[in-house]
């Protein structure tokens, strides 16, 4: 798909997903239920979701591939895993944006006396955001940054002319009575469909300039810009609102608007909220279709959801989602913000889960931008509170999620299974505990391909050369010898020299200087007669083999050439200094699982090519 999204576009389309029916409409709910202490809710959530993205942003870096955490899921857990979540992920991203399609529904009702009924306004902007979206992602893209930009103004001239009135009065008592920490976390996670856009934002990942840099600085920023936003507006709005009006109001943030600059500013926040809802829906079609195209591309929903136009977007996948988002709109209120709240949790649940078992795999090609901060910890500690959160917000919700479930297990017990055979992450894990082959090494180049275009890599004549070199694993107990022998074996077959010729240029080379780079690293290296001959062997000791005091060297870059080919013999030496200095290279190089993946360890280097 075109990479035509940058850091603004990341931003704003997370923002954008993440401002609309949680801070226009939620408010008043989350007031009912435990009085200004609602804030606190809201904060918590945000900074949660600040500790799941974490999660969500390592996966990305590393599979930045439409479809978000279903494509994560499914490469780490596995097909069935996958299934269940991305159809449960695009579910729940399909009931937020029917959420905001409610909220801007529910202003025009307000606005025309109560004459216009829901439907009459929800299908016309549903179809405009479907045709939207099909017209290409980069016109959707630039219609949400200016949208979201207006919005945030609109927002920062509310805060400024709200703080001045605020009375303290209001936030007595902080809590109601009866309520208490639980009821503080209970409400967070009634209000964490708030932050359900981070989620989106992952879902357009493969569209994305730069992954490793935009995708890592959007998603932060993003999530502290609105948790901060949403606090300030909160602390004004409930220190402006009596709360009377508050408790039973679909539109707070309006109402206090009135307060403060009567009906101008009445309407200029009218306006600010349908941007909003109208940015979240935007931003909630483009981001819900990628997941039924992600599943149509794994053969795990019929093809034809994976079918994309010439502008790039996923045709049939958007107009499904135009209709799922309609249909939820049956839902009462209540049970349409827990049961997308749940699901969304129940999502950063499973990154958390995935980004454990991608590090336990040690796939070689495993190679986020990003990584999680004190791992595992931090992602065992986002599953608890997680966990606790879906817990407490009741029945209700959880029924909703399970009935999802079970749609995802009959789409895949009936459908997928028959239809894919992918290699993922847990299979990784269980073949080295049981000690037995179980899978192939499909997902370390399906992880390959993605790093390429991830990075963008031109290859250059060093890696044509490495792409068509011998790789060898020494055989435990190897000495300097057995070294040698192996590699005049193997060069045998490519030199017009014998075995015996071979090793002694090799002695010879080694006599007149130590071809020990570091103490890990050696580069063995001889000049043979010819023309235009160039080689290059890989071999690997897993257990080292000691040169010189101190050294136990476990990676070999073997070099043989012409003395026309001087000046790649050069440019060889240079990338291979580069590429022994990261500090990975060592872990890549003693956990690789055959030579395949070392030759991947040198072909996805980061380093100047030429």
């Amino acid at each position: 798909m075109k990479k035509g999204l940058g850091f603004l576009d990341v931003f704003c389309i997370a923002s954008g997903a993440m401002i609309s029916s949680g801070i226009f409409v939620l408010p008043g709910l989350a007031f009912s239920q435990i009085g200004p202490a609602m804030i606190l809710s809201y904060f918590i959530a945000g900074m949660l979701a600040l500790i799941g993205v974490f999660s969500v942003i390592e996966l990305a870096t590393a599979m930045p591939k439409a479809g978000g955490d279903y494509y994560f899921l499914t490469r780490s857990l596995g097909p069935l895993v996958g299934t269940v979540a991305g159809l449960l992920s695009w579910f729940a991203l399909s009931l937020k944006t029917a959420f905001a399609v409610f909220g801007l529904a529910e202003v025009v009702f307000l606005l025309s006396g109560e004459r216009v009924p829901l439907f009459a306004t929800a299908v016309p902007v549903t179809a405009f955001f479907v045709v939207l979206n099909i017209k290409g992602t980069e016109a959707a893209a630039k219609f949400e940054v200016v949208l979201v930009m207006a919005l945030l103004v609109l927002m920062g001239i509310y805060f400024a002319i709200g703080a001045p009135n605020i009375q303290a009065s209001h936030f007595r008592p902080f809590i109601v009575e009866g309520g208490g920490f639980k009821a503080i976390l209970t409400t967070a996670g009634f209000v964490f469909v708030s932050f359900g856009g981070l989620l989106k934002t992952a879902t357009i990942a493969e569209e994305v300039h730069n992954p490793r840099r935009n995708i890592p600085a959007g998603f932060i920023a993003a999530t502290i810009a609105i948790t901060l936003l949403y606090a300030l507006l909160l602390v004004v709005t409930v220190g402006v609102l009596p709360a009377a009006e508050l408790r039973g109001s679909f539109t707070p943030i309006a109402d206090t608007a009135r307060i403060l600059a009567g009906t101008v500013g009445y309407v200029a926040i009218t306006i600010a909220a349908v941007l909003a809802f109208v940015t979240t829906a935007n931003a909630g079609i483009m981001s819900a279709s990628r997941y039924p195209l992600a599943l149509g591309r794994d053969r795990l929903l019929p093809p034809i959801a994976a079918k994309v136009n010439k502008q790039g977007s996923p045709t049939v996948a958007i107009v499904l989602t135009g209709g799922i988002i309609l249909a939820a709109l049956l839902l009462d209120i209540e049970k349409l913000v827990k049961a997308a709240s749940a699901v969304v949790i129940s999502s950063y649940i499973l990154s958390a889960v995935a980004v454990l078992v991608m590090r336990r795999s040690k796939l070689t090609n495993y190679r986020p931008t990003f990584r999680v901060p004190f791992c595992p910890w931090l992602p065992l500690f986002g599953i608890v509170c997680f966990s606790l959160l879906v817990i407490d917000m009741g029945l209700a919700a959880v029924e909703i999620s399970l009935g999802l479930v079970v749609v995802g297990l009959l789409t895949y017990f009936f459908y997928g299974r028959k239809r894919t055979d992918m290699g993922y992450a847990l299979l990784h894990i269980a073949q080295e505990v049981m000690n037995k082959e179980l899978t192939s090494d499909s997902l370390e180049k399906e992880l390959y391909e993605t790093i390429h275009q991830r990075d963008e890599l031109v290859h250059d004549s060093f890696d044509e050369i490495l792409k068509t070199a011998d790789a060898l694993d020494l055989e435990p107990g190897a000495t300097q010898q057995s070294l040698l022998d192996a590699i005049s074996q193997t060069l045998e077959r490519e030199l017009s020299l014998s075995e015996e010729e071979i090793h002694a240029k090799f002695e010879e080379r080694e006599a007149q200087g130590s071809c020990v780079l570091t103490p890990f690293v050696a580069i063995p290296h001889i000049i043979v007669d010819g023309e235009k001959l160039f080689k290059i062997l890989l071999v690997r000791s897993r257990e080292g083999i000691e040169f010189e005091i101190d050294t136990s060297v476990k990676a070999f870059f073997v070099i043989v050439g012409s003395r026309d080919m001087r000046n790649m013999h050069l440019k060889a030496l240079a990338a291979i200094a580069h590429i022994v200095q990261h500090p990975e290279f060592e872990k890549r190089w003693a956990t690789a699982k055959n030579e395949a993946q070392l030759k991947d360890i040198l072909l996805l280097s980061e380093r100047v090519r030429m």
